[in-house]
């Protein structure tokens, strides 16, 4: 526990150093076709306290913990439904989701698998439906900025989207001087770069420093491991036009200030982030993948940022960054072919960060899932009703 203690409160920063009810998401459009009883009710969740106070120490903190530790051997690390639900064509594995060919559209299965470093460290209970209900929250909430690919939801660990050419991109912004791997912003200047994918850095930054404005940095894929690339690399290589990526990039500008702001209002700072987009059949550019979830995001708590920052202390943060030193510290996450076990009260605490900011944002209660049957039997029955359903 002290070690968790340690990585939760880090020392001082140098300045160098039937389709039912779960057809739907909680307040989504997209299931709009189905009948208006089958939508969840959402539970408000109290906003007297502050989260922090709400993080470290609640009773429904201690009530999620405990149905975490009961599920840690029912994780959802693998799916198989190209052997379970007739039409689905062929199944691509990645490090989070499963994804699979429906013909016209694609089922993506999210896993409670944890990825950082460009590999799986471990199976989280409840990851993969907080980081689908995230996601279609998100995704409900920002069409005025962009339209997307999802179609229907018809578990808590699936969405079916439209099949789109998919940009080898990933738009990363960032608001904030920070990061712990290997193409994170802090690292690299902290190495002496103030360059980076064409955003010049000014002199003189310290670590968790608010960036004088928001800036992309992309990345492609290079093997298993992210690479960044600058504007004028991704269209001289053909990975986009300049129409193309002039569009992405104003829209994952315009869906990071958005994103801010509503985490602002709920006490939280979106500090950076990562999204996709491809093109559909009619050339609509669309977001895809996820939105704003604690896989794809960094978020730290508001109220304490400025007072800690001023005191050289890292911020308070409600993310995976806690997993990540936990392995940098204990192995080469990079290199070593076998990585040791998270320790279970790690596993516990990021299962219940992930739960807490999903209620944090969308003020809902998270329904834990009842174990009335394998969640594999589960979600293979609700994807082959779904895909009848759009048939």
């Amino acid at each position: 526990m002290g070690e968790l203690l340690q990585l939760l409160n880090p020392p001082k920063t140098l300045a160098k150093t039937s389709l039912n009810s779960s057809f739907l998401a909680p307040n989504s459009r997209f299931g709009a076709r189905m009948n208006a009883k089958s939508i969840p009710r959402t539970v408000s969740v109290s906003c007297e306290h502050r989260p922090i106070d709400l993080l470290t120490s609640s009773d429904r903190r201690e009530e999620v913990i405990e149905s975490v530790r009961t599920s840690l051997t029912h994780c959802l690390s693998e799916t198989n439904l190209h052997l379970t639900v007739p039409g689905l064509k062929s199944k691509i594995r990645g490090k989070v989701r499963d994804v699979y060919d429906a013909g016209d559209y694609l089922v993506l299965i999210t896993t409670d698998r944890q990825s950082a470093f460009d590999r799986v460290l471990a199976n989280i209970p409840f990851k993969g439906q907080v980081l689908n209900e995230t996601s279609l929250w998100w995704f409900n909430r920002t069409e005025h900025i962009t339209p997307n690919a999802v179609v229907l939801a018809p578990d808590k660990n699936v969405t079916i989207a439209k099949k789109c050419s998919v940009f080898p991109v990933e738009f990363v912004v960032r608001g904030y001087m920070t990061g712990s791997t290997d193409t994170s912003l802090w690292t690299v200047y902290n190495k002496g770069v103030r360059n980076y994918c064409s955003n010049v850095i000014p002199d003189g930054m310290v670590k968790s420093q608010k960036l004088p404005k928001n800036i992309i940095t992309p990345t492609t894929k290079a093997a298993d491991h992210d690479v960044p690339v600058t504007p004028q690399e991704i269209v001289e290589r053909g990975l986009m036009t300049q129409a193309e990526f002039d569009e992405a990039s104003s829209k994952a500008l315009s869906l990071f200030e958005y994103g801010q702001r509503i985490a602002f209002e709920h006490g939280l700072i979106l500090v950076d982030t990562k999204y996709e987009f491809g093109k559909g059949s009619d050339g609509t550019v669309l977001l895809i993948d996820e939105v704003h979830t604690p896989d794809s995001s960094r978020y730290w708590i508001a109220h304490s940022y400025e007072d800690r920052f001023l005191s050289g202390l890292e911020p308070e943060n409600v993310d995976k960054e806690f997993l990540r030193l936990w392995f940098k510290n204990h192995c080469n996450p990079y290199e070593d072919e076998v990585l040791p076990d998270a320790p279970e009260e790690l596993v516990c605490e990021l299962a219940w960060r992930y739960i807490f900011l999903f209620e944090t944002i969308t003020k809902s209660k998270f329904e834990i899932p009842v174990m009335k049957e394998p969640a594999h039997d589960r979600i293979s029955r609700s994807v082959s009703q779904a895909l009848s359903f759009l048939q």
